[in-house]
C-alpha cells in the first residue's frame, strides 16, 4: 500500500469512526503529506524520510490568501507550530495502520521540531470593548456573537461555529462541546454570557438548531466568519497580522491568569490537555506576579509586626 492509497482509506474508515478533527487532518495530508510521500509503500517509510520532510517543510514558503484582491501572497517559511500539528497527523495514521493491520509496526520514528515560545498576542480591555463595539455595528449578526463567546468563553473556532442550541444550558452556566479537542466536555461561561445568549437565541428561528444557523450551507451552518472578523479588527483600528480569530483565545486565557486564577482551574475552562501548555500564559504582562509577591511580602511582614 503507498502512501497515497493509505491516506485515502485512513481518512474514510476515521470518518466511520466518528474521529476527531477529521477535516484538518484532510487538509494536512492533501496539501502536504500526501504530495510528498505519495508513491513510498507506507511499511517502507523511514525515520530518514520524516526527516527530509521536517527539512522540506521546514524551506517552504507560507502563502496567504489574503492580499491584494484577495490574492494569495508569500509570507515567511513554515513555523514550527505548523510542522509538528503535521507530524501529529502522520504520526496518528501511522498508529491506526497498525491499529487496523496494515503494517505490524510504525515504520518510523517521529521527533517533533522545537517551537518557539513567543509572546502571546492579547487584546487589553480597552481593545475587547473598540471591538465588540465595532461588531455588534457589523452587517453580519453573527459576527459579534461569535467574538463575545470566544472572549468570554476561550473556545476555539470550530467549537463556537459547532454549538447546538439544544446544547446550552443557560440554568447550569454551562456549553456541552460533544467533539472538543482535547474530547468532550462542558464549557463553564459567565452569567453575562449567559444573559446575552438568552437574548440572542431569542432573535433565531424556532426550526433553527445551530447558534450559527445557515441554511444554505452543507451542514445548515457557518462554518467561516473569517471575512467580517477581519473587517471588524480593521475598523477597530487593530492589525489584522497580529490580530487573528485564535486571538480571541488568547485573550479569554490571559485574562484569566492575570485575574489571578489557578492554572489547574484556567485548563478546566480553556479545554486544554496539559497543564504545561497553560502555563505559557503565565508569563504575559507581569503585573500580576508580581502582585503575587507583594502578597507575599506582605504576609512575611504581617507575621513579624
Amino acid at each position: 500500500m503507498t502512501f497515497s492509497e493509505a491516506a485515502d482509506k485512513y481518512l474514510i474508515k476515521l470518518a466511520q469512526e466518528d474521529g476527531k478533527d477529521l477535516k484538518m487532518k484532510g487538509y494536512r495530508l492533501k496539501m502536504h503529506l500526501t504530495p510528498f510521500f505519495r508513491d513510498t509503500q507506507l511499511a517502507k517509510i523511514t525515520t530518514f524520510d520524516v526527516e527530509r520532510y521536517k527539512k522540506h517543510r521546514a524551506s517552504e514558503s507560507v502563502v496567504h490568501h489574503n492580499g491584494p484582491g484577495g490574492k494569495p501572497s508569500q509570507g515567511g517559511d513554515t513555523k514550527p507550530a505548523t510542522i509538528n500539528r503535521e507530524l501529529a497527523a502522520l504520526s496518528h495514521l501511522f498508529s491506526k495502520a497498525v491499529e487496523w493491520g496494515w503494517v505490524d509496526h510504525r515504520p518510523a520514528t517521529i521527533k517533533r521540531l522545537k517551537e518557539h515560545s513567543g509572546r502571546i498576542t492579547y487584546l487589553t480591555v480597552e481593545q475587547i470593548e473598540r471591538l465588540l463595539k465595532v461588531a455588534e455595528g457589523d452587517q453580519n449578526r453573527q459576527i459579534h456573537p461569535f467574538i463575545k463567546i470566544g472572549l468570554d468563553t476561550s473556545m476555539r473556532k470550530t467549537e463556537i461555529l459547532s454549538i447546538r442550541r439544544e446544547n446550552i444550558n443557560l440554568q447550569q452556566l454551562v456549553i456541552f462541546i460533544p467533539k472538543a479537542k482535547a474530547g468532550a466536555r462542558e464549557q463553564p461561561i459567565t452569567a453575562d454570557l449567559g444573559k446575552y445568549l438568552t437574548g440572542y437565541v431569542a432573535t433565531l428561528r424556532p426550526g433553527d438548531q445551530w447558534l450559527f444557523p445557515s441554511p444554505a450551507a452543507k451542514d445548515g451552518r457557518t462554518v467561516n466568519l473569517d471575512k467580517p472578523f477581519r473587517r471588524c479588527v480593521v475598523a477597530a483600528g487593530l492589525d489584522v497580522k497580529q490580530v487573528v480569530r485564535h486571538t480571541l483565545r488568547h485573550t479569554a486565557i490571559t485574562h484569566l491568569v492575570q485575574a489571578g486564577v489557578d492554572l489547574p482551574t484556567v485548563k478546566r475552562i480553556s479545554g486544554h490537555k496539559n497543564l504545561s501548555m497553560v502555563e505559557r500564559y503565565s508569563h504575559q504582562n507581569g503585573a500580576h506576579i508580581q502582585g503575587a509577591m507583594d502578597k507575599l511580602s506582605e504576609r512575611y511582614k504581617a507575621k513579624t509586626s
